[in-house]
């Protein structure tokens, strides 16, 4: 009878092999930085081969001064781009944060309080582009677009157009950036920050959630507009510390500095490291590989003797693969590894 089935005669449903054991192939496609670690392991072999001094300890640390500016810039950007923004105008937070470094220490404050001071003045400025954006419901594009030009003539207009030398001794420009890899530590340790507020915080996950769909968000009791003002301001400060790291590591701030090139460098690493532009997903050491295959890729063609200027056509070409490659590996993850 039913009822005399003992545990010893019961028979216990087994999973399938697959769910008992999974390979290292689909447990590595399962990570959503997969393809373009293998993107950057591909380039990095390649112009290995192709030049033995790619991997010398001097080309690594011009590979990180490449690579660092972008990564910090991108983690404000994948913010933003996650919850469904964009902020065009970080280039020229990073222009200006250093004047108003210099010219507060020139005015008498100390260099470490000048710094507070400048990165107070580009959250300012981040927290303009997200009041504008959320309050009064001008798109994203339009608003920091708008920035960007205000910024710019600002900072011209506060510097004449001149260069002046970067204030501070060797000890704090070692440790601001004129270090051999410090800028790139900055760089990991905002990395390793971000990581963590994107993918284990409230904030990051309400992020996400606004990203994937604002109005559910909204009706789950998530403040849509604190979080995406909040990630502006995240992305000026950024901005502000990765022009003052440079001008540290420098030694001169130049009012032509930053612009839209650190912008969209740092908008196309966090895309090819699979952050979608169409919001709710994002990953911020994508972004770290991203930028990695960037800095690569100037590097390794520039030891190459190859024309710098074909390398916006390089860029535009790693977007459109990466974008496919992401696509084509989130169907793998999805269906558990098979074609």
């Amino acid at each position: 009878m039913a009822d005399d089935i003992t545990p010893t005669n019961r028979v216990v449903p087994q999973p399938p092999a697959g769910a008992r054991r999974r390979s290292p192939l689909r447990s590595f496609l399962r990570w959503r930085e997969a393809s373009i670690i293998v993107v950057a392991v591909v380039l990095v072999a390649y112009f290995y081969i192709s030049n033995a001094d790619f991997l010398s300890v001097d080309n690594l640390q011009t590979l990180s001064q490449l690579v660092a500016p972008w990564v910090i810039i991108a983690c404000g950007e994948i913010m933003l781009l996650v919850c469904g923004e964009i902020d065009l105008s970080v280039g020229q937070v990073f222009a200006l944060a250093p004047f108003v470094m210099y010219f507060a220490n020139q005015a008498g404050l100390p260099l470490w309080l000048s710094i507070v001071v400048a990165l107070g003045v580009a959250a300012v400025v981040g927290a303009f582009n997200g009041i504008v954006t959320v309050l009064l419901n001008v798109p994203s594009f339009v608003t920091t677009l708008g920035s960007l030009f205000i910024l710019n003539g600002l900072t011209l207009t506060i510097s004449r157009g001149f260069p002046v030398n970067t204030p501070g001794g060797p000890a704090i420009t070692a440790i601001m950036g004129g270090g051999g890899f410090s800028e790139f530590l900055w760089a990991l340790a905002v990395v390793a920050v971000m990581h963590v507020v994107l993918r284990h915080t409230a904030w990051g996950m309400h992020t996400i959630a606004v990203g994937a769909n604002a109005i559910g968000a909204s009706e789950a009791g998530i403040d849509v507009g604190r979080i995406r003002i909040g990630n502006f301001v995240l992305t000026s400060i950024f901005g502000g510390l990765t022009g003052i790291l440079e001008a540290f590591r420098i030694a001169s701030t130049d009012p032509l500095a930053g612009g839209t090139e650190y912008m969209f460098l740092a908008v196309a690493a966090g895309v090819i490291g699979g952050t979608s532009l169409a919001g709710g997903s994002g990953t911020i050491l994508g972004g770290l590989i991203g930028a990695i295959v960037l800095a690569v890729l100037r590097d390794g063609f520039t030891l190459q003797g190859i024309n710098a200027f074909t390398f916006d056509l390089i860029i535009g070409g790693a977007i459109v693969l990466a974008m496919v490659a992401n696509v084509r590996v989130a169907k793998l993850r999805d269906t558990g590894g098979r074609s």
